[in-house]
């Protein structure tokens, strides 16, 4: 067999090119000049339906496919691979630009498949319209004319030959197979004129020569995929073109598929390498799903830090985004894989923040009802009960989680002012108690320096005497606590020193005589007094220390904190006395 006929090359440097849909898209590849990579969205949405609306749809065709990968890789350029949003990243919805795009490729499609039925249809006829050229070469063999009218009939067949367009992809080597024999069997069995012979030869020959220097060159053309298409190119002409000399076609065709064997081997190596790295990224992505599904896995906490986790799936989003295809076989899969993955994390992500938002709606009301209640008591009198409600209502607070942002300040101001008016009232009142505690010292003092400057023997009725300064001091009120034991000692000690022979049964210990009331009275009266104060101070020392929780969230908290601190120290110091106090009168008792 002529050397020529096998030029097609080995069917494994077509395992990675993507299969042909027709010829003029392989024809015009070549052609390619825009660049859609550095072209925005907006850009690229008018272009591609620049091409849908014009009248040669190749453009359309050949252009689609790149048009599509230059728009998405836009798109996931600014989001995540299942996007997130709002306060906990969510799924992105499609945006108006994805969904015009969406429109236009589907008008594509359309046109796309009539595209490529016309185009098969056009195989049909031209595989009839070579049939009748080959069937013409065969008559020219069986006429008996002269050479010179039946040699322009052959070139006006071989001429028209190359005219008609490709046939389908199934009759392509049968079909060129038997017009190549015929045009050889006219060659060598036709008894034409050698020179017209030779003349033909070499024409042939000079255009060979030119499809060897072509072919030579593009064996240093740097883009591998380029070089490889042109080449085919080439092999159509060759195929196209007639024979030459019988003693030059080995030496030009081995020369021709020099060429082509270096070229063929470049591209087997280069998707040989494209493969290796579709594989590295398989793995690659392999290892992000990975993780990503153990971020989703571990939803089931209840302890989870959802900010936290949704940093780290971001990170894996935005290393996915910069790992190439995968194998066509597995890219999808792994990418619906890690996916999958996110879409779990996220949803479970909104279904949290949810019901988070629920319950901190929940809390507001009840922290809202808190804020009525103590509003609604905190102009009362009743200082002890109304202490011990709003303490109640404090601990009821603290136990509330948290509210809304937006409304947390506010709320919590409202609350804390309800609790401070009573407060406050109730401390300006004590204070005017402890004013009012001040001028009874003071009266107190004088009725000592009178009782101390007393002569006994002025006086006629000395048990009226004792009375009247037994009244007087009864009727004054209470004293600072710590000035009452030293006071009321002084006065004990004067009436003893001025009184105490009028009655024997006149207790020196227990401060003096007492008209008209007996011992255990005295004692349940002075018991029952020092058990309220110690009640009280046991009531404000535990309302001081409620409050140190609110007071640190105020402006001046340190000051606050220090005087509160102090007035916890000292009635503490206080309670200690007291209870000494009500321990001596009972075993007094």
């Amino acid at each position: 067999m002529d050397p020529e006929k096998n030029i097609s090359a080995p069917q494994e440097q077509f395992d990675n090119v993507k299969p042909q849909e027709n010829d003029v898209v392989e024809s015009t590849r070549l052609t390619e000049t825009t660049d859609y990579s550095s072209m925005a969205i907006p850009e690229l949405l008018a272009e591609f339906e620049r091409l849908i609306e014009a009248e040669d749809k190749t453009e359309m065709h050949k252009n689609a496919d790149i048009i599509k990968s230059s728009f998405y890789k836009l798109l996931r350029k600014d989001q995540p691979v299942a996007a997130p949003g709002d306060e906990a990243p969510e799924q992105v919805q499609e945006t108006p630009e994805e969904t015009a795009f969406k429109k236009l490729y589907a008008r594509y499609k359309v046109l796309r498949a009539d595209l490529l039925r016309n185009i098969e249809l056009q195989k049909e006829r031209n595989l009839e319209e070579k049939l009748s050229i080959i069937e013409g070469i065969k008559g020219l063999l069986e006429k008996q004319e002269d050479i010179n009218y039946t040699f322009p009939e052959f070139r006006a067949l071989q001429l028209h030959w190359k005219e008609v367009g490709p046939v389908p992809l199934s009759r392509t080597k049968d079909i060129w197979e038997t017009y190549q024999h015929y045009v050889e069997k006219f060659y060598d069995y036709v008894k034409i004129n050698n020179e017209l012979r030779d003349l033909d030869f070499k024409r042939n020959q000079e255009i060979k020569e030119k499809l060897c220097e072509k072919a030579e060159v593009l064996v240093d053309e740097p883009n591998v995929v380029s070089a490889f298409h042109r080449l085919q190119k080439l092999h159509e002409e060759w195929r196209e073109t007639g024979p030459i000399a019988r003693e030059m076609r080995e030496p030009m065709w081995e020369r021709f598929k020099k060429s082509t064997t270096a070229i063929n081997k470049r591209h087997q190596e280069y998707f040989e390498e494209q493969k290796k790295l579709q594989r590295q990224n398989l793995e690659a992505k392999i290892v992000l799903c990975e993780k990503a599904e153990i971020i989703a896995q571990e939803t089931v906490d209840s302890g989870i830090n959802w900010n936290k986790k949704a940093k780290d799936l971001e990170v894996l989003q935005k290393e996915w985004r910069t790992i190439g295809f995968a194998t066509k076989k597995e890219n999808q899969k792994v990418y619906d894989r890690f996916r999958a993955a996110c879409d779990k994390f996220y949803s479970e992500k909104r279904e949290f923040y949810a019901q988070f938002k629920k319950e901190m709606q929940e809390n507001l009301e009840r922290k809202v009802a808190l804020c009525e209640q103590a509003e609604a008591i905190n102009m009362s009198d009743d200082w002890r009960r109304t202490t011990d409600q709003l303490i109640h209502f404090q601990k009821q607070w603290k136990e509330l989680g948290p509210v809304p942002r937006k409304q947390a300040e506010a709320i919590w101001k409202r609350f804390r002012t309800a609790c401070d008016v009573f407060f406050t009232r109730k401390a300006e009142h004590f204070s005017k108690m402890e004013s009012s505690y001040e001028e009874n010292l003071a009266a107190k003092e004088t009725l000592l320096r009178d009782l101390a400057s007393f002569d006994p023997s002025t006086i006629d009725n000395l048990a009226a005497a004792m009375r009247e300064f037994q009244n007087k001091w009864n009727q004054i009120g209470f004293v600072p606590g710590k000035e009452k034991d030293r006071i009321q000692n002084e006065y004990r000690n004067l009436i003893n020193k001025h009184f105490g022979h009028l009655n024997p049964n006149f207790p020196e210990k227990r401060g003096g005589y007492r008209s008209g009331r007996g011992r255990s009275d005295d004692f349940r009266s002075g018991r029952d007094k020092l058990i309220q104060r110690f009640r009280q101070l046991e009531s404000e020392i535990t309302v001081w220390e409620n409050n140190m929780g609110f007071f640190a969230k105020s402006r001046n908290a340190d000051k606050i904190i220090a005087d509160t601190c102090r007035k916890i120290e000292d009635a503490r110091r206080e309670l200690v006395e007291l209870e000494e106090k009500i321990k001596q009168l009972e075993n007094n008792e």
